[in-house]
């Protein structure tokens, strides 16, 4: 049975950045809705001249509120037996997610490519949960982390 330790605070801090990181894209959007006149509840715009730069900036967020209850979710379960290695996921996810957006943001989707080490960061809360899993069910392993 697992008992949270005093690390897994860093866990929950983690989890409040990410929170942070989310509002604060979410402003982006609200700001660009104002530059780029785009009303609610209009998702995208179709202006020929500006569009294309209001739908990045909309893109960059809705993608990462796409991910972001799995990222929630693995790291609060992978969390619970590996704190530390969780938390540095996270953040390492948190910063992925901030230059993914500011690469959107450009204007060309292709250099959002630049925190695409985000879904490697995932990927690896995904591996923690599994074996958060496993050690959970008493199926220790040799190697400890």
């Amino acid at each position: 049975m697992a008992v949270l330790s005093k690390e897994y605070g860093y866990v929950i801090l983690t989890g409040v950045a990410s929170f942070v990181m989310v509002t604060h894209l979410a402003i982006n959007v609200s700001n660009a809705r104002k530059r780029y006149r785009v009303e609610y509840p209009t998702m995208y715009s179709t202006d020929p001249e500006n569009g294309q730069m209001f739908n990045c900036i909309q893109r960059a967020h809705q993608n990462t509120l796409e991910n972001y209850p799995a990222f929630l979710f693995f790291l609060g379960i992978g969390g619970v037996y590996h704190p530390r290695v969780a938390t540095g996921l996270g953040v390492t996810w948190i910063l992925g997610r901030l230059i993914y957006a500011y690469g959107y943001y450009t204007g060309e989707p292709k250099n959002r490519r630049r925190g695409s080490f985000a879904s490697v960061a995932l990927l690896g809360l995904v591996g923690t949960a599994a074996y958060a899993a496993y050690e959970q069910l008493g199926c220790q392993l040799i190697c400890r982390c």
